[in-house]
């Protein structure tokens, strides 16, 4: 199967251009490595709408129960600008499948990003995000999006890929328009799906199974749908011990009892949080090509996304990264 190459929109200030207010760019090893897999699109909305390299910083201000984008040093106000340009450039776009913005940006960031209570700073009033972010979130509420600081937690980014890589092979297989190609799709997905959500995963298989009266194009649109809703939210990692136990099923009758021992003692270790799931997703992908499974060594769930995301980055070394909940 040819590798899903994902569409990403990426702030240009990361790895991509000397462009901060400060005339820096910003490091970040999982969107070095991403450069790799995935066509970028980098925008600086803060270049687009006027304001030089360098620059004096904006930040977001509450006036009266309403959100401004203020350069404090000039008093200008940039707010109707970044809107009108947030929404030209987003409703521009088309099969975009993720984003990776700038954390705690007062144009892109998408949770951390501080409102301060006057123009002067004051205290802080909440904590969201950016202005462009905002525009991000309201015109693809089910596209995945990220920023390069929440990435550095090992369990975002494995869902963020995750979601990255199935739109993206979605996206193929809906070019296509062929039924025969979604029920392969669906069908190489069964596991990754059912650790997400079984109720989600049945109704997506009875579309698949062509309702009458159901013609493809709405098959296909109904089916995106669905399963955008079904990977938005991470699964749990009581799911992933759920899929893992269907999958040992396959070699109940060809594993030693020492086999048998060995991985359901590596799920204790999991349920811990001491291993990460790709420890158990490669034991059970080598008894796959041991027993020839053939219909296991084509699920998405043994390899959601490319091999080399599996490895640790910088960001996670000396950390408890293997933890279910993200930090």
């Amino acid at each position: 199967m040819q590798e899903a190459i994902p569409n990403v929109v990426v702030s240009r200030c990361i790895e991509f251009d000397h462009c901060r207010f400060n005339g820096l760019i910003i490091s970040s090893e999982f969107v070095k490595k991403l450069s790799e897999h995935v066509n970028f699109i980098p925008i600086c909305p803060e270049v687009e709408i006027g304001l030089g390299i360098p620059r004096p910083p904006v930040r977001l201000v509450d006036v009266e129960g309403d959100t401004r984008m203020i350069q404090p040093e000039t008093g200008a106000d940039v707010t109707e600008s970044m809107i009108e340009f947030s929404y030209s450039f987003l409703k521009g776009l088309k099969d975009i499948d993720g984003f990776v913005l700038k954390g705690r940006s007062p144009s892109c960031g998408v949770k951390e990003t501080k409102l301060y209570s006057s123009i002067e700073g004051g205290h802080v009033v909440s904590k969201g995000q950016g202005l462009f972010a905002s525009k991000v979130y309201e015109l693809f509420p089910l596209v995945p999006i990220e920023d390069e600081l929440r990435t550095r937690n090992h369990n975002v980014r494995e869902h963020f890929l995750t979601q990255l890589f199935t739109l993206s092979r979605f996206r193929d297989c809906k070019r296509s328009g062929n039924i025969g190609d979604l029920v392969a799709f669906h069908s190489s997905n069964k596991y990754l799906f059912m650790s997400y959500n079984q109720s989600l995963l049945k109704e997506m298989g009875r579309l698949v199974a062509n309702e009458p009266g159901k013609d493809r194009k709405s098959i296909f649109t109904e089916y995106g749908g669905i399963m955008r809703k079904l990977i938005n939210s991470p699964p749990r990692y009581t799911s992933h011990i759920n899929v893992i136990m269907h999958l040992l099923g396959y070699f109940k009758k060809d594993l030693s009892h020492t086999e048998k021992s060995f991985l359901l003692d590596l799920l204790t270790q999991y349920r811990r949080g001491v291993v990460p799931l790709s420890a158990l997703q490669a034991v059970i992908g080598s008894w796959a090509l041991r027993f020839d499974e053939k219909y296991l060594l084509g699920q998405t769930y043994l390899n959601p996304f490319p091999k080399v995301f599996m490895e640790p980055i910088e960001a996670d070394r000396d950390k408890d990264y293997w933890k279910h909940k993200a930090q």
